[in-house]
Order: C-alpha cells, then structure tokens, then sequence
C-alpha cells in the first residue's frame, strides 16, 4: 500500500491507497510542537484501528506548506515505517507545465490539487481550495497550470476580526438562516460567510471569462468549502479528497525514479 500525506497550516491529511484504491483516509492537527515519536504513535494507532500495520506500506509521498514540521514528518516515516517519503515540489515529475513566474513559488498543495483535479476530471478546469488561505488554481485544456488567486482563508479572517475589534467576539462558522442578522454573532456570520461566498463566486466567474477557461469545470476542495453556497452556474464538483489523489498520481510518476 502507499501512504500519502498532505501538510497543510491546520490539518494533515493521510490516505492509504490499495493499488488506485483509497482504503483508509485520516486527519490529525498539524501541530508543530509535535514530536516523530509522538507522531508515529499518532498514525500506528490509526493504522491499527484499521486492521494495518506499518509492514503494509510500501511506499511514501508527502506535499507540505509547512517546512518546519517537514524533517518531523520524514524522520518518522524512516524510523516507524521504514520508508523515506518522496517530497513533492515544483521540480517532481508531473507531465504539467507551470505557466509561473517563479514555479519555486508555487505551494505544493496546489500543485498536488492540479494535477488530481486534470487527472481526474480533465481540463479546462479551476480548483478553489477553501483552506487556512483561500486558493484558486487554473489549469487549461491542455493540462498547463495558467496561475490564480489567493485570498485569506474564511477561518484566518474571521480571527482577525476578533483581534483587530475587542468588543467582537469569537464565533462558530455556521451559515446564517438570514442576510440581515439580529444578533452580534449573525451580524459577524452573515458578513464572514455571505462575503466569502461573494468573493469565491466572483473570483470564479470572473475566470471562467478568461479564453483559456471557457467552459472550466470548477472543482471545490477544503474542509471550509461546505460554508460556500456557490452559483448554480458555475456547477461546482465537490472533492474533499482531491489532495490525496494528486499525491498518488504523483507518487505512480515518480516511483521509479525516487526508489531504484
């Protein structure tokens, strides 16, 4: 089986894929403090709540925006599983061309997430991942990664709200019943929730006009998609586990090169 782990500012994401089968997908916290110990016990009990083991794994691949915990996360896949995972960034085989400036820049998770979301539903398409930040990614028909937007995520800017007006408080990122709330809380839900559903939208329209992008496919990932009510015509597909897939299609390219 591989393993393929998804490094995210919040949360990593875990999958084990049997073949091109998804068995098993978990999530942790993505804390930093966290020991390879600790997060080899992590992933062991999860693994054994499944019936698996680490003798399982026979390969690893990881994509991180997160370069502080990358040496925890490596030395643990080493020692626990024996294994050292293939790290992917803008260098690793993925038969897309990045129309980037700088493609050094470009996250891995977004990488990752064009090359699932290609693979997976072809192009043109757009990738909205609603996150710790706000990320649209544009990849065209011919499987060329054309750039995108990045916003501050629904979650960093409700925060931000709170720590820039002390008298408001913190709040559950629920969606409103009403436009106009009657409450502090409805007011701040209302006008997180209903503003980055505007900005989402409108990002998305506006680049759907883009030549390239005539006809995209729109494709949603990121837990904090679901507080997004998007256009009918926009018509969105829903993939929470498209990180996780772009992982092992890289992994599948990647595999003789990284292990022979």
């Amino acid at each position: 089986m591989i393993l393929v782990m998804d490094i995210g500012n919040t949360n990593v994401k875990f999958g084990l894929f049997d073949g091109a089968v998804l068995k098993q997908s978990w999530r942790i916290s993505a804390s930093k403090s966290r020991t390879a110990d600790e997060l080899g016990v992590v992933i062991g009990n999860l693994f054994a709540t499944a019936g698996l083991s680490y003798k399982d794994v026979h390969g690893v691949i990881m994509a991180s925006v997160q370069p502080a915990l990358n040496y925890t996360v490596e030395h643990a896949c080493e020692y626990y599983i024996g294994k050292k995972p293939i790290i992917v960034n803008s260098d690793i085989l993925t038969d897309m061309k990045f129309m980037y400036t700088n493609p050094e820049e470009l996250g891995a998770d977004r990488i990752v997430n064009a090359v699932a979301a290609y693979g997976e539903y072809g192009g043109p398409c757009i990738i909205v991942d609603c996150g710790t930040a706000t990320t649209f990614s544009a990849v065209n028909a011919d499987g060329a990664f054309l750039g995108g937007a990045i916003a501050p995520g629904i979650k960093a800017s409700a925060d931000a709200l709170t720590e820039a007006a002390s008298k408001l408080p913190k709040i559950e990122l629920n969606k409103p019943k009403n436009i106009i709330g009657k409450s502090t809380i409805s007011n701040m839900q209302s006008g997180i929730i209903n503003g980055f559903t505007g900005l989402v939208n409108y990002i998305l329209i506006k680049m759907k006009k883009e030549d390239e992008l005539s006809g995209a496919k729109v494709i949603a990932t990121g837990g904090l998609s679901e507080l997004i009510d998007f256009d009918e015509g926009l018509n969105v597909i829903k993939d929470r586990a498209l990180s996780i897939k772009g992982l092992k299609l890289i992994y599948d390219k990647n595999y003789d090169k990284y292990t022979r």
